[in-house]
């Protein structure tokens, strides 16, 4: 048996953890910049808020149905994560992180000591909301996908209180025909479609779809996902994910860029991001992608790239920011007031087999590069960084918005009064 784990509404129950005055009330959390709605509880929806629609569209309506609205706190949504995972990880002897709300568990060497499914579920609910204060819906079934479909019954189907356990044929069938075929995971927009006019339009008319026939007409994923609903174990979480092709680090920023100072600053920045990341999965850069544009609703878009390519493979912020340095006048044009930055390591190889060059030897300082990761992991991201990215960042995400970061700062930790 697979067991998913899932936070309800976590962006918004994060922001309700330490403060218990805003839990029953509509809440809505922004993405970057405050541009448009990330997530929204059930009382905000309820309220007549809908995701993904821009914020000033709907700044009116949340004054008027008193929703709070909240800036994208990511150092706490992190920290919070990280506390749910370990508490979830508690019940099973293995664990999958699939995402910041989501942990898979697998009761493949436990399940026979365990006498009730159900009350496990029940017991994980508890232990979470008791340790993280945080909601959480509990989804168990034979596979993957019928775990993930448990979860959606849990929290969508009435009478299940947050855990359901798919055990039973009669069961599994009854809450397939109670799922759209677009809601079953690993089936997109486009397979949707074509599936329903195939008449196929419940989880159940595409669990009653021979196998053989998902693979014609589709591809081995579906036929994977046919028989996964049926209780035949195809899928696997990867045991060790796959190292990245490209890393990229991008953003709109606050306020327009119109000097090549803070050109450089934004960049800069943006370099440390990626090299961070290709540090953290072993990988060293052949190429490096710089590019800067104003937005495509101005008057007259326009968009910079720049290719920089390393005789020797690096990860080193040093070297990848000199480079940048080097090669940003060619991004720079007077009059242009830059609305997205950005850097792609487009070319990456694993620090254990790339080939050396024997007139261009590495420059990378592993020691200080490991130094600088440790830093900051420990003490959050930019406790150290370059100085290029500058120390008043007036380009920099603007998020008005903003909630303490209660338990990543220690000016933020919240006060109790006895």
């Amino acid at each position: 048996m697979f067991a998913l784990v899932d936070a309800n509404a976590f962006y918004c129950s994060a922001e309700q953890v330490f403060r218990p005055d805003w839990r029953g009330r509509p809440i809505i959390v922004l993405s970057n910049n405050d541009g448009c709605i990330v997530a929204a509880n059930r009382q905000a929806k309820e309220a007549g808020i809908e995701k993904f629609l821009p914020y000033f569209q709907a700044k009116a309506l949340c004054a008027q149905r008193n929703v709070i609205v909240c800036s994208s706190n990511y150092e706490l949504y992190a920290d919070l994560s990280a506390k749910m995972m370990a508490i979830i990880g508690r019940f099973a002897p293995e664990q999958h992180v699939y995402s910041i709300d989501e942990s898979f568990l697998s009761f493949k060497h436990s399940y026979p000591a365990i006498k009730c499914l159900h009350s496990q579920g029940q017991l994980i609910r508890r232990a979470v909301w008791k340790e993280a204060r945080l909601a959480v819906c509990v989804g168990m079934g034979q596979t993957l996908t019928l775990a993930k479909i448990a979860n959606h019954a849990a929290k969508k189907i009435p009478g299940y209180q947050g855990v359901c356990v798919i055990d039973t044929a009669q069961q599994r069938n009854d809450i397939l025909r109670q799922l759209a075929v677009k809601e079953v995971w690993g089936i997109g927009r486009r397979i949707s479609k074509k599936l329903e006019l195939m008449n196929i339009r419940s989880a159940y008319d595409l669990a009653s779809m021979p196998p053989s026939l998902a693979r014609k007409q589709f591809n081995i994923e579906i036929e994977h996902t046919v028989r996964e609903l049926n209780g035949e174990v195809c899928k696997q979480w990867d045991e060790a994910r796959a190292d990245k092709k490209q890393i990229f680090s991008t953003r709109s920023v606050g306020e327009r860029i119109c000097d090549f100072e803070s050109l450089l600053q934004a960049l800069s920045k943006h370099v440390g991001i990626a090299a961070s990341k290709a540090r953290q999965q072993g990988s060293h850069c052949k190429t490096m992608l710089l590019f800067a544009s104003n937005s495509p609703h101005d008057e007259r878009p326009v968009s910079y790239k720049v290719i920089v390519h390393f005789p020797c493979p690096t990860n080193c912020t040093i070297e990848l920011t000199k480079a940048m340095t080097d090669a940003a006048p060619r991004l720079f044009n007077n009059g242009v007031r830059y609305y997205k930055i950005g850097v792609g390591l487009v070319d990456l190889a694993s620090e254990k087999h790339f080939q050396f060059d024997l007139f261009n030897t590495a420059k990378v300082n592993y020691a200080l590069m490991d130094t600088l990761d440790g830093i900051n992991q420990r003490y959050g991201r930019d406790t150290m960084f370059l100085a290029a990215q500058g120390i008043q960042q007036k380009w920099a995400m603007s998020r008005d918005l903003l909630t303490p970061q209660y338990s990543t700062q220690w000016k933020c930790l919240p006060s109790i009064k006895c």
